[in-house]
């Protein structure tokens, strides 16, 4: 990297904390909400271009209704501390593709992919609220954002988004991409951090229970999940949302206050 890299990564990283909505943690968010919206924007009719859209109804359905009852939860839940700023760019959209993959993500703006191949492992409606509320948390606690500007520093010297995209717009492409987790094709997987994931759960049970769901659904979803792994390392979902004992045990344990303090 060169001395003018260096220096511009160094002033963006002193510049670009800011902290996570909910738990406070300080985190790198170098990019503005507005230009992740827009790229979010592109990349998702992109995406949705290069895949299968789901024409079973029935299923497509599931995913836009239980998608819909975890969108009125954190609508309400951010309305509630006072962060409904933070959905200001948000249209919200749900799609069901036909991929064999074990996965699902959601970008800024709630732009959400739910791919087949994960539907047989969520199993129900609740098993799948568990997988939305997830994946919405990160988008809601700006993971994304947070992985990407970690890319851009680590991969592209730390310039600003628009000057990556201009430059090198492939490779900044497939950092987007794989900051989202969507898809191997894409290149390397960047894997959510421990605080992410535990960020993520935290949300993901209040949201679904908000939602009318059963938070107690998440065991046993990431016990199903964690049975999917062999060794060849498992569906590519786990490369990004790794499924231990220790991470079900915690679940478990927030299960009784949550519960208490946000079932209807």
């Amino acid at each position: 990297m060169s001395k003018k890299w260096l220096i511009s990564g160094l002033l963006l990283a002193l510049t670009g904390c800011s902290t996570v909505p909910v738990t406070g943690r300080y985190q790198l968010n170098l990019i503005p909400a507005s230009s992740m919206t827009s790229m979010s924007l592109q990349q998702y009719d992109q995406f949705l271009k290069e895949h299968k859209i789901s024409t079973n109804q029935e299923q497509t359905q599931l995913v836009k209704r239980v998608g819909e009852r975890i969108k009125g939860a954190v609508e309400q839940y951010l309305t509630g501390i006072g962060r409904a700023d933070l959905l200001a760019n948000y249209k919200w959209e749900f799609n069901l593709v036909e991929d064999k993959q074990v996965n699902a993500w959601c970008m800024p703006g709630g732009k959400v992919a739910v791919y087949t191949g994960i539907l047989p492992i969520t199993k129900d409606e609740q098993g799948l609220a568990v997988v939305l509320g997830h994946e919405i948390s990160h988008a809601v606690a700006e993971h994304g954002n947070e992985r990407m500007s970690q890319g851009l520093m680590a991969q592209l010297g730390g310039v600003a988004l628009s000057t990556a995209l201009a430059t090198k717009p492939a490779q900044t492409q497939q950092l987007w991409m794989a900051a989202y987790g969507a898809g191997a094709q894409y290149g390397a997987i960047l894997p959510f951090s421990r605080l992410q994931e535990n960020e993520a759960d935290q949300l993901g049970l209040i949201f679904m229970t908000m939602a009318g769901y059963d938070p107690n659904q998440a065991v046993t979803f990431w016990e199903r999940m964690a049975a999917q792994k062999n060794g060849q390392g498992g569906p590519e979902f786990l490369s990004t949302h790794p499924a231990d004992a220790t991470r079900i045990e915690r679940i478990k344990q927030q299960i009784p206050e949550v519960i208490a303090k946000y079932r209807k």
